[in-house]
Parts: C-alpha cells; sequence; structure tokens
C-alpha cells in the first residue's frame, strides 16, 4: 500500500468514526487536495485489498474489519495531542481519588465511560463491573436485533474468556470478527492488563462500534491500566 493510500485509509476511518456515514471521494479530494477521481481510483484500489468497501451503490466507503487492523497496526503509541493529555490527566486525577481498590477500579471504569462514550468494563476479582450499557446500545450499529443479541453474547461471556485467555499484552485490541464470542456483532474490544490486590492479571477496558476513534480510545485504556496500577502499587 501506497504511503498517499495509508493516508486516505486512516482519513476514511478517522471520518467515518465521526460522522457514522460512508465517506466520499469529494470530501477527500479536499482534504488532499487532488481530484476526485485520483480519489476514487486510490479507493478502488483500497477496496479491492479489502480495507474498505462500498455499502450501497453511489454511497462512500466505509472501513473493513481489515482496515482498521491495519490502521490500527499502524497507531501503535499514539502520538503527543493536546486533547488526549488533558483526558489523560483527568482520568489519572480520577483513578487517584478512588480509594479503596474496589471503588478505585470503578472510577477508572466511569471515567472511561465518560471519556471514550462506549461501554466501559473492568474484572474486580471473579466479578466484571461494567458501565455505560446505554451508550453502547444507543450507538446506531446497534439498532439491529441480531446484532444486540451478539453483543449481549459476548458481555456474557467475557468475565470467563478473559480468565480462561489471559491476554498478556499491556494492550489488546479485538476488532470485529476478532472477538473471542459475538463476532458478528460488529464491535471492538480494548483493553489494558494490570496488576491488582485482586490478580496480576486484570484487565480494564471498553466495548464499542468497531466505528471507533481508536488513536485516542486506545491511548486513554492504556493510560487507564498504568494508573490502576501505579495507584494500587506505589
Amino acid at each position: 500500500m501506497s504511503e498517499r493510500q495509508q493516508r486516505i485509509l486512516a482519513a476514511i476511518i478517522e471520518q467515518y468514526a465521526e460522522v457514522a456515514s460512508p465517506v466520499g471521494s469529494s470530501l477527500l479530494a479536499k482534504v488532499f487536495n487532488v481530484s476526485s477521481a485520483t480519489i476514487r481510483a486510490e479507493m478502488a484500489e483500497l477496496e479491492r485489498l479489502g480495507y474498505i468497501m462500498q455499502p450501497h451503490t453511489s454511497a462512500g466507503r466505509v472501513p473493513t474489519d481489515e482496515g482498521y487492523r491495519f490502521y490500527v497496526n499502524q497507531v501503535g503509541e499514539a502520538d503527543n495531542n493536546a486533547e488526549r493529555g488533558r483526558a489523560s490527566r483527568a482520568l489519572t486525577a480520577r483513578v487517584e481519588s478512588g480509594g479503596l481498590p474496589e471503588r478505585t477500579i470503578r472510577n477508572a471504569v466511569d471515567t472511561l465511560v465518560e471519556l471514550t462514550h462506549n461501554l466501559g468494563l473492568a474484572t474486580i476479582g471473579d466479578q466484571l463491573y461494567m458501565s455505560g450499557l446505554s451508550n453502547l446500545f444507543g450507538q446506531p450499529e446497534f439498532m439491529n436485533g441480531n446484532q444486540v443479541q451478539q453483543v449481549a453474547s459476548l458481555l456474557d461471556n467475557l468475565e470467563p474468556w478473559l480468565r480462561e485467555a489471559a491476554p498478556n499484552e499491556p494492550l489488546s485490541v479485538y476488532i470485529g470478527r476478532e472477538n473471542p464470542i459475538g463476532r458478528s456483532a460488529g464491535a471492538s474490544l480494548i483493553i489494558s492488563r494490570f496488576r491488582s490486590p485482586y490478580s496480576d492479571r486484570s484487565y480494564i477496558g471498553v466495548l464499542g462500534p468497531t466505528r471507533q476513534q481508536y488513536r485516542d480510545v486506545m491511548s486513554l485504556v492504556r493510560r487507564a491500566g498504568e494508573a490502576l496500577e501505579e495507584v494500587l502499587y506505589e
């Protein structure tokens, strides 16, 4: 994939996260200061590679799971952004004021819900604490009954799956069909591992549609895990 195609893919993903509707060539032509025909040719190649798709005739394009995965792999460590910095400081402050370990973890989850507008979750002992269900099911992707059922199945089975699979990365991102359960739900699970008084493999994260501001959300989830470990083991 060329550098311009990578930038076009990133622009499609980031714009789609904002507006929840397919991204057209005319908008991208303005962003990249090239002709719409040039953008359409690049989009056709991205579609051929499987990174974007055209949901309707004459519509713009939306990312596929493969497109999101390529983007997430490229994002890596988030860059230094002032808005992300403010959100990270707010999260850290809430975690530091938590008090008892359970309250501290709940504070971190509730803050992630406020900052990401996703469902937040964390393991506390053998329990899975969740907050923000209304955020999750208020997303336009989850108006379909079958998808809601898939998401519910994922949530029902998430705690035992985390205990059994025990992901060992500081940050893990499961996009769409990569999820262990509810593969057709169109959801992404972003989780951070941290040490707590309950377990050396406790987890905090968010669940939302695949249409995510991944750079921002990954940065916040990573920081939540780091802040919890710092506070619980200071």
